[in-house]
């Protein structure tokens, strides 16, 4: 069986989109006649632990981990922080219910002094990301492994993006094959304008970008508009394959319930804080003794006190259930059980170019979504290619106040509510042909 080496900073039992990406794909890739090996790190800083995606990973998977060094005990002695300092919670604020952190990215201007100065020396001096320490050592490491453990193509998979330096390195020093998988652009993802780079480090992030793409055998994105940027920056083929939904999670049906159920599962940052559809809850709690009755705000994830705040001072705590952190298997069951469906986007202009992982998950569900965001990106297109929802801007009440009353109809069983087609190509068998496929490929290639 052909071998695929895949570099990953996070693996079971790290929670979040990004493991589930590739735990999926190592699932699937047994049956498209390739064996994932997969490297990682012994000892990485993770924010969240779910146990339940180590049932995904095949038995005969071999998982290689190696300790890593992060400057983030030293950050905490200099800081007197306990909490982790990596991009996803250096910029964070608690939540309310949960102790957990989200990263509101774009409200760098309320952070204290010590996070702001974090903040800058992270972005300055360890460039692409405080991971950079791993490159050396791991290029060293795998070039030794290879000799007797050979394989036919590299992948590696970011953010963060040193994962990509260590595929450069190892690819120059065996001449094998190599993917960079960017499952989030590097110099344009959104929180980039706010790290306070100095001239001489952006410049440096972008020669490093460049290089990882110019010097790959083929780039691989997960949305459209990623993949039109960066073939239009390198000759590297550039391919797109999306996140998506196993169809094995979504096999257990939800226990019945009587409310009307708005649910959000994930990260819920305050930068996409959705202040006027909680503004028409409230409203219609207050004219509709009924729905406020029967509504339930369910959050599961970690949410940011701005949100919950903001939920209650409209006088929604009473229907306000938040679960915290929950894992994959009860998110899952948390987005079968809704009536509405909530996929508010970050408040950025980059944002247009993402397609968020639980997009995919909402699908699944079949249940009505409603994203607010941006009209004409990259999320509003899948919503309407599948009608599975719509896209409405962050001011749009009208449109919100419309998708609400359909679900709200559509709950006492006097609507129908949207049903998502064509969504089997998004399923993560489907994905992993493709994937397949691109793996062959640059196998061939060389």
């Amino acid at each position: 069986m052909k071998r695929v080496l895949i570099i990953a900073y996070y693996w079971p039992p790290a929670g979040g989109s990004g493991v589930q990406r590739w735990v999926k794909f190592s699932k699937y890739l047994p049956s498209q006649g390739w064996q994932p090996v997969i490297y990682t790190p012994l000892n990485p800083e993770i924010t969240s632990v779910d146990e339940t995606l180590l049932a995904d990973i095949p038995a005969e998977t071999e998982v290689i981990k190696t300790k890593i060094i992060e400057p983030y005990s030293a950050y905490r002695m200099i800081m007197g922080s306990k909490q982790s300092t990596d991009m996803k919670t250096l910029m964070s604020s608690k939540t309310a219910a949960t102790g957990g952190e989200v990263n509101p990215i774009n409200n760098d201007g309320k952070l204290s002094l010590k996070k702001r100065l974090s903040l800058f020396i992270r972005g300055n001096f360890f460039i692409p990301d405080p991971r950079v320490w791993w490159v050396r050592s791991s290029v060293k490491f795998l070039k030794q492994y290879l000799r007797e453990h050979p394989v036919d193509v590299i992948v590696t998979t970011g953010p963060p993006h040193s994962m990509h330096l260590i595929g450069r390195g190892l690819a120059k020093e065996t001449g094998l094959p190599w993917i960079p998988d960017f499952r989030d652009p590097w110099t344009k993802i959104f929180y980039y304008k706010h790290l306070h780079l100095t001239g001489w480090a952006d410049r440096k992030h972008h020669r490093l970008e460049q290089a990882v793409l110019d010097e790959a055998t083929a780039v691989l994105t997960v949305t459209p508009a990623v993949q039109a940027d960066y073939q239009a920056r390198t000759s590297t083929p550039v391919a797109m394959i999306t996140n998506g939904f196993d169809t094995d999670d979504f096999t257990v049906d939800p226990a019945p319930h009587g409310d009307f159920n708005v649910v959000h599962t994930g990260l819920f940052a305050a930068a996409g804080n959705p202040l006027v559809f909680w503004d028409i809850l409230a409203e219609r709690c207050a004219d509709d003794e009924e729905f406020r009755n029967k509504l339930r705000i369910r959050l599961s994830g970690k949410t940011d006190a701005e949100i919950i705040a903001a939920i209650q001072e409209r006088g929604l705590g009473p229907n306000l259930v938040d679960n915290g952190y929950v894992n994959h298997e009860k998110a899952v069951m948390e987005q079968r059980s809704a009536d509405l469906l909530l996929l508010p986007l970050r408040q950025e202009p980059e944002y247009a170019m993402i397609l968020p992982g639980k997009l995919f998950e909402y699908l699944a569900a079949r249940k009505t979504v409603l994203g607010i965001g941006q009209p004409d990106g990259a999320c509003a297109k899948v919503l309407d290619e599948t009608g599975a929802g719509v896209m409405y801007g962050w001011e749009d009440a009208q449109g919100m106040k419309d998708a609400l009353d359909c679900a709200w109809k559509a709950f006492r069983g006097e609507a129908t509510p949207f049903v998502p087609a064509g969504i089997d190509k998004y399923s993560r068998k489907a994905l992993t042909v493709r994937l397949a496929e691109l793996l062959d490929s640059v196998r061939h290639a060389e």
